[in-house]
């Protein structure tokens, strides 16, 4: 339920991010293209900052479900907590955007054309895949990290999370240099795993241990 909740959630922000960006080129000339691509800058930039948006409602309304679900309980404790919602929210949040990538990407491989021909890159799949993957995992660890944020209200780390999503988003403007959005997108990544791993409670010990499987 909090999977496809969130899946929704992430769906309404595209609509209205979509939704603007198309009234504005629609308001444009479409021959200019210098004020098409910054057009097309701002809509990227502002779909992020509507997403970040939408996440901040999305814990609220966690928020409330938790208090409900805490006075209907018999021992006064909720059955799932803060931290398990959030991981599953930026499952949900990551899983939808994931889709979303891949049906665009599913979309030109049907053609017409052959990817390459002119002379670009003919790694255009390859790099969108991995840059699809790594987005997924990106806003699941998102996901944590703000909604840590929002819990202790360390405005810094929310902010923190949007100025990630903004850097990885701006980064695809590298394309098709596609180790400009790559390498910083999974540097990224590694950072932001390590942060949500100390912020869920894990230690070099626990991990350490994992990786030798003791108990």
């Amino acid at each position: 339920l909090l999977l496809s909740c969130r899946a929704f959630f992430w769906l309404v922000s595209l609509l209205l991010s979509s939704l603007i960006w198309f009234i504005a080129v629609k308001a444009s000339d479409p021959r200019d293209e210098p004020l098409q691509k910054g057009l097309l800058i701002f809509g990227v930039m502002f779909s992020v900052l509507l997403q970040e948006a939408f996440r901040f409602l999305y814990y609220k309304l966690l928020r409330k479900a938790i208090e409900g679900l805490v006075a209907l309980s018999e021992d006064g404790c909720s059955p799932i907590s803060i931290q398990q919602m959030a991981y599953v929210a930026g499952v949900g949040f990551g899983l939808m955007s994931g889709a979303f990538s891949m049906i665009n990407l599913l979309a030109d491989a049907l053609g017409p054309g052959t990817v390459g021909i002119h002379g670009d890159s003919q790694l255009y799949f390859l790099t969108s895949a991995f840059m699809t993957m790594v987005l997924i995992f990106l806003h699941t660890f998102w996901g944590i990290l703000f909604f840590h944020g929002c819990e202790h209200r360390r405005w810094w780390e929310i902010m923190a999370v949007v100025v990630m999503h903004l850097a990885v988003s701006g980064s695809t403007f590298c394309n098709p240099l596609y180790v400009g959005s790559l390498v910083p997108s999974y540097l990224l990544m590694a950072a932001a795993a390590t942060w949500a791993y100390l912020l869920s409670g894990g230690s070099a010990q626990n991990l350490r241990r994992f990786l030798l499987c003791k108990s």
